[in-house]
């Protein structure tokens, strides 16, 4: 087994396989699940399990998910982080053809999210909290300079970014502390290793989005063979693959299912050896 615990911004102390929540809210991430029971039985399975590390966002809903969470698993375990995102607004449904979500990186606006995720929580601080997207209309300078202050108000414990280049993060690192950074990152897609390799430098937790998008490797012999080999499912290699890609990931593979929760989980008993980690190295669509 890979090294399991990865520390945010030095004071946080995580098990590396967590759980992203968006999938427990309606279709097009909009209003609550479906079945609110079989969705609290959920999140409180992943906290038996060991999950100490939930990953939501003010959009998921909107602010459902934050609220469900609050409902399933208050009062918090000492050792549970939660962190949420801000910075978008969401209008409707996401379609494929129209996501419903607009940028908003102001200080009115963040001011008003940092708020609204505190109490639909029920915390008096929110472990993370990251910035969902970087707003064009608003310089990315002036928006940290509104978490910094958030921070130092003591609203927040922790800054995050998503979906930026290194540029973008010294740029952000410049204002204020980072603690990490969420992009969208698997075995099939890699755009982002020069983000992972400087996070990893430099202290930066690193948490893939989309962490199961095998989509053009599902017919892979080679990913085939070594499933079969380390006796797991596809699932569980490419999520074994990421924990052994740099001590820096912290995994958030999402899902709604009991089932695929706890074959997500035991990805972390998974042992894949160096050639087959060098085999899988070599599988990526960009």
């Amino acid at each position: 087994m890979t090294n399991d615990i990865l520390t945010i911004g030095g004071d946080l102390a995580v098990r590396r396989m967590g759980y992203g929540a968006m999938q427990l809210t309606g279709p097009g991430v909009w209003g609550p699940p479906a079945d609110p029971q079989a969705a609290t039985r959920l999140l409180r399975r992943a906290v038996e399990l060991g999950v100490n590390f939930v990953d939501t966002a003010d959009v998921y809903g909107p602010r459902d998910n934050e609220r469900l969470i609050a409902q399933a698993l208050a009062p918090y375990p000492a050792d549970l982080v939660i962190a949420t995102k801000g910075g978008m607004v969401r209008s409707g449904p996401a379609t494929r053809e129209n996501p419903g979500i607009s940028l908003d990186g102001s200080e009115a606006h963040l001011r008003q999210a940092v708020e609204g995720s505190l109490s639909a929580l029920g915390v008096e601080r929110i472990d993370l909290y990251q910035l969902h997207r970087i707003d064009p209309a608003t310089p990315l300078e002036e928006t940290m300079g509104v978490l910094r202050a958030l921070r130092d108000e003591g609203k927040i414990r922790h800054i995050g970014l998503s979906e930026v280049g290194v540029d973008q993060i010294e740029r952000a690192r410049a204002v204020v502390d980072i603690a990490s950074v969420q992009n969208v990152y698997s075995l099939a897609i890699r755009k982002h290793d020069p983000v992972l390799d400087y996070c990893a430098q430099n202290g930066i937790a690193f948490i893939p989005f989309w962490p199961l998008h095998l989509e053009g490797l599902a017919g892979s012999q080679t990913l085939a063979d070594i499933a079969q080999d380390a006796a797991a499912t596809l699932r569980q290699v490419a999520l074994a693959w990421l924990l052994r890609k740099s001590p820096a990931i912290l995994l958030i593979p999402g899902t709604a299912s009991l089932d695929h929760l706890e074959e997500n989980l035991f990805a972390r008993n998974v042992s894949l050896t160096t050639a087959q980690t060098a085999a899988l190295d070599t599988l990526s669509l960009g």
